[in-house]
């Protein structure tokens, strides 16, 4: 790939603290963007919704945040993240306080959730705005910790339940609306995209997602992240429903139980990464896939939730993570760096549309069989697919790169 100049080590305290500012930014919007699912259940009963109904419900940001990701970004590479950042979060508070404060029909949430998909957008600002300020030889750990800011989900399942029994069904929502424009107003005064920031090439925005779409990082790459990243997605927002439907605990207990699956994938996302810088990330990737297909399988047979079912979703939880952190150190080595919001943006588009499409299998499942085990089932052979392609085509694409 052609690296741009990021900046030298003079520049490590700058470059550290634009890592904070957008990890912080990705986590607030994250937790935004996922304000929806820990409050399913209660939308459910509340608009009397079906299974299916409540899955859309909760899957229809997913879809708008992962989309979404294209254009935002391919217009970070060409205005900057210092510009895309508070603009973006300040445009998200709106469908925020619209789902809080106005939504109150199953037309209503469709339509608050489609516009609150933008807060998943931000991550495909980040990436590029931390690529460029690290060397190519620590951007995978740089990469992996921007993707902490995952952990925004982890803030809305431990929160968002707790907030809204004690003050009322609106407050999270004002809460973290606030949140969003104390961020824009700092991140606009202090955000500085690098110094020897590429630009992308001239022409129009179609041209450029087309030729990025043909660049075989592109393509190769979406594959395995939309199922570890996907992976991930799905289950932080499915699974407070999964598990209330399967094993009846309260929606309190469900969430705190979801947020700590997201929390083991938030942690292990950086480890992915920093095992990347170290060594090949094709392995760290083929591994994670290998071991993710084995306990979807434990899983697919839907066995006591303690101890096996937790042992394999918190196991699920950390090679999901891990998987997501090794892709984007691929990324960085094999994007070009005028390109790499852009691909950043489809690549991104991917993970969330993998993450959009289980909820939905996994609620018409449930509605059809009474059981998520088929869908479980799915995921194993899906795993152990992506493993393969990993280890064959997307190895020897690297190989022929680096």
């Amino acid at each position: 790939m052609t690296d741009g100049k990021p900046p030298t080590a003079d520049a490590a305290g700058p470059a550290g603290r634009m890592l904070v500012l957008a990890t912080v930014g990705f986590m607030v919007n994250f937790w935004a963007w996922a304000l929806i699912s820990p409050l399913a259940a209660a939308y459910r009963e509340r608009l009397d919704l079906t299974v299916f109904e409540q899955s859309v419900v909760v899957a229809v940001p997913i879809i708008v945040g992962s989309l979404g990701r294209i254009p935002v970004g391919a217009l970070t590479d060409r205005l900057g993240a210092r510009l895309m950042f508070p603009v973006v979060s300040l445009l998200t508070v709106l469908p925020v306080l619209f789902v809080g404060l106005v939504a109150d029909s199953y037309a209503a949430m469709l339509l608050g959730g489609f516009f609150l998909g933008l807060g998943g957008t931000t991550f495909a600002i980040g990436v590029p705005l931390v690529n460029a300020w690290y060397p190519p030889a620590r951007r995978g750990t740089a990469l992996g910790i921007f993707g902490i800011g995952m952990g925004g989900t982890a803030i809305s399942a431990f929160t968002t339940v707790k907030i809204a029994d004690r003050f009322g069904n609106a407050a999270p929502f004002v809460l973290v609306a606030g949140i969003l424009v104390v961020y824009a107003a700092v991140s606009a005064l202090l955000l500085r995209d690098a110094p020897g920031r590429t630009p992308p090439p001239p022409g129009s925005f179609l041209a450029r997602t087309w030729e990025t779409v043909k660049l075989p990082a592109t393509l190769q790459l979406s594959w395995p992240y939309a199922v570890g990243f996907g992976g991930f997605v799905a289950f932080s927002v499915y699974l407070p429903t999964y598990l209330t439907n399967t094993f009846d605990l309260t929606p309190d207990d469900a969430a705190l139980r979801t947020a700590g699956f997201v929390v083991l994938a938030v942690a292990m996302r950086p480890v992915g990464g920093w095992l990347s810088d170290r060594a090949d990330p094709i392995v760290v990737l083929v591994v994670c896939f290998v071991v993710a297909a084995a306990l979807a399988a434990v899983a697919a047979f839907q066995l006591a939730l303690v101890p096996v079912g937790t042992i394999a979703f918190l196991g699920l939880a950390a090679v999901l993570g891990g998987a997501s952190g090794a892709t984007f150190a691929l990324v960085a080595r094999l994007a070009p760096a005028a390109k790499v919001g852009a691909v950043t943006g489809v690549v991104g588009a991917a993970g969330g549309l993998g993450g959009f499409v289980p909820p939905l299998i996994m609620g018409a499942v449930f509605s059809a069989t009474g059981s998520y085990g088929p869908g479980l089932g799915l995921l194993a052979v899906t795993c152990a697919a992506t493993a393969l392609f990993t280890w064959g085509p997307l190895r020897r694409s690297a190989n022929r790169t680096t």
